[in-house]
């Protein structure tokens, strides 16, 4: 059906987005499929939003430095973990059973729950915070750019050159 000899002059184009000089904001540009295309780049969030090269270098330059400080965070809780399981096992056991032993155990006894319970809270907490770290390193992956990708891969590899000399190189594809 031809339109072309229809009266169009009472719309306002302006409302429909169609010129009448609004500029259109720039929308963010959603793959599904993998690509190399940074135009309308946006990572993880719509104002993390690439504009230019140089926004493109200082985005992967942060992606970057968030998968190294993943791996930094995964090495602290290795060692926190390390130094909570000589902690426990520093507090001495076995006290002899006297007429003077408390009934309800030794402070020792106490003292070995109280460790125990405090270093569990701290790990769950750190568990939860490096699950967090995961999920978000995924979202950076998902946005299917090859350059995050590579990103992503690059600050995995120096994280783990800096901070994974006391864990195996072969790792789990899960995310966390």
């Amino acid at each position: 059906m031809d339109h072309s000899h229809m009266d169009h002059g009472g719309m306002d184009h302006g409302d429909m987005g169609h010129g009448g000089g609004s500029a259109m904001p720039e929308m963010c540009n959603m793959n599904m499929l993998f690509t190399w295309d940074t135009n309308n780049l946006c990572i993880v969030f719509k104002q993390w939003h690439v504009r230019g090269n140089i926004s493109l270098m200082f985005s992967l330059l942060a992606v970057v430095l968030f998968c190294v400080g993943y791996e930094w965070l995964r090495g602290f809780i290795r060692k926190y973990e390390t130094e909570a399981a000589q902690k426990a096992e520093a507090v001495p056991t076995g006290e002899p059973v006297t007429e003077s032993t408390p009934f309800l155990g030794s402070t020792t006894e106490h003292r070995q729950v109280n460790i125990e319970k405090r270093s569990h809270a701290v790990k769950t907490a750190l568990y939860a915070i490096q699950t967090f770290y995961a999920y978000m390193l995924m979202l950076l992956f998902m946005t299917y750019n090859g350059f995050v990708m590579l990103a992503v891969a690059v600050g995995a590899g120096l994280g783990y050159y800096f901070f994974g000399q006391s864990t195996s190189a072969a790792k789990e594809t899960a995310c966390h």
